[in-house]
């Protein structure tokens, strides 16, 4: 059935036991209020179809950073190199454009600066490109070296460099997983970057930089704390331009993450008001990779799994290099204990984004999968792996205690208990629990999870004040 179908006329509630705090059952309840006309706001208008690629153009508040890919350089003096290093900036001009991220260069524009690269900076004045990619391939020994370098053009400095080398023996098989992690790498550098500056400019931004700012929330801290500025930035976004597809969808994954980590008087209403930005971005953007992985999020947070995990899977359809979709996708499996296809996700999202600002996210999400598919040691390492890359990670710190705990290892699920209180002061063992029940693990493991976290709980006495 088509997704959007999904989204507006159906309701999985096969899990459903009855409890009043479902996400899934407000979920059922907040359509139900809106299809009878009792909500507190007017009901949306009905969806517009698919929107066209020219009618999913935002505004020019929402403008991506640009980016010239030059044609590559062959260092070798074999015929088959000089076809192999034409062909890659083609490809990762291709592989980049699925993402929607980057507005890409066309090539016929850059091949004319095939034999001059010596002037980056009127490169990017006469391509209006921020970005440019540029490198080389060269026969080392056995191996065929892809180097690249990612420059800003304004200032001409170096951001980003990295080689990539391949068996020659195995080129052919393996030209275009070398094509994926390049693009992929490029396409985690250039988030940082923009994160970065979005955060340190002081006046006027564009609804772009507002999302950056949002994203760059969670980077910071992956909790409560986080979602009060995550939420007002992806609003300040969708004021700038109210046709961002992207800025609703982000909004939509800081309600949902509201909701799931925070809760609150009028959970129903988050919900509903998630719901109603990523329906939003779906309807105006139904084929972008990025919105599609970002509603996954959102729809996986207020308890719509079997919706999550399409998205979930339309995100790679639309863009097998994007390492967020692999990632969402792992998750929403873990849901369903289809464990072997999501380690196989997890796998393919650490790949692609190396070092990304959400790895500790990845690794945290990758620990919980294996704590819940049994794999007790395995999930304590990269628990501690995750923690090393960020130590204020409250849900990878809730499963250290119930981990540590049933493992036998008291000392260090208190520990874990008392990081969780100096971060989280207020917050009482109840809601601790309800905000596990609402992760992503499997449904019939929590009573387990939340046992264990309880015993930990009580046996770390409280500090004085």
């Amino acid at each position: 059935r088509p997704i959007m179908f999904e989204l507006t006329q159906t309701a999985e509630l096969s899990h459903w036991q009855g409890e009043k705090s479902d996400a899934a059952w407000l979920g059922f309840l907040g359509d139900v209020a809106r299809f009878v006309g009792r909500e507190r706001t007017p009901p949306p208008a009905a969806l517009p179809p698919a929107a066209t690629p020219a009618e999913a153009q935002p505004s020019a508040r929402s403008a991506r950073p640009s980016i010239a890919i030059l044609p590559f350089t062959n260092r070798s003096t074999e015929r088959a190199d000089e076809v192999f290093a034409g062909g890659m900036g083609e490809d990762i001009a291709a592989a980049l454009s699925l993402g929607r991220a980057l507005k890409v260069i066309s090539q016929s524009a850059t091949f004319a600066y095939r034999k001059n690269t010596s002037d980056l900076r009127t490169i990017g004045q006469e391509l209006n490109a921020k970005y440019i990619l540029e490198g080389n391939t060269r026969r080392v020994g056995q191996s065929l070296r892809v180097t690249a370098q990612l420059v800003e053009a304004e200032t001409g400095a170096i951001l980003w460099t990295q080689k990539f080398d391949r068996p020659l023996s195995e080129l052919a098989e393996l030209q275009e997983e070398l094509v994926e992690d390049l693009a992929a790498h490029l396409g985690v550098q250039i988030q940082k970057v923009e994160m970065e500056r979005a955060l340190k400019k002081p006046g006027d931004i564009t609804a772009w930089e507002a999302v950056m700012r949002s994203w760059a929330a969670y980077t910071r801290s992956i909790g409560p704390d986080a979602l009060p500025t995550a939420t007002a930035e992806a609003r300040r976004a969708i004021a700038l331009a109210p046709d961002y597809p992207v800025a609703h969808a982000t909004l939509g994954v800081a309600l949902a993450l509201t909701y799931r980590d925070v809760g609150g008087a009028d959970e129903a209403a988050t919900v509903r008001e998630a719901l109603d930005h990523a329906q939003k971005a779906l309807a105006m953007a139904p084929s972008d990779g990025q919105v599609l992985a970002l509603v996954s999020v959102a729809l996986h947070s207020i308890g719509r799994f079997g919706d999550a995990q399409r998205c979930a899977e339309a995100a790679v359809r639309a863009n097998p290099n994007n390492a967020s979709a692999y990632n969402y996708l792992a998750v929403t499996l873990v849901h369903f204990s289809r464990f072997d296809e999501a380690f196989a996700a997890f796998d393919e999202a650490l790949r692609l984004a190396p070092r990304g600002s959400l790895q500790f996210s990845m690794l945290a999400e990758r620990a919980a999968a294996s704590y819940a598919a049994g794999k007790r040691d395995e999930a304590l390492a990269t628990s501690h792996e995750a923690l090393r890359l960020n130590s204020q990670h409250m849900q990878c710190l809730q499963n250290l205690a119930s981990l540590c705990m049933e493992m036998g290892r008291p000392a260090e699920a208190q520990d874990a208990i008392r990081r969780l209180r100096v971060m989280l002061p207020e917050r009482s063992l109840d809601w601790h629990l309800l905000r596990i029940r609402r992760c992503f693990y499997p449904p019939h493991l929590h009573d387990a999870w939340c046992g264990h976290f309880t015993s930990a709980w009580n046996a770390t006495p409280e500090q004085a004040s």
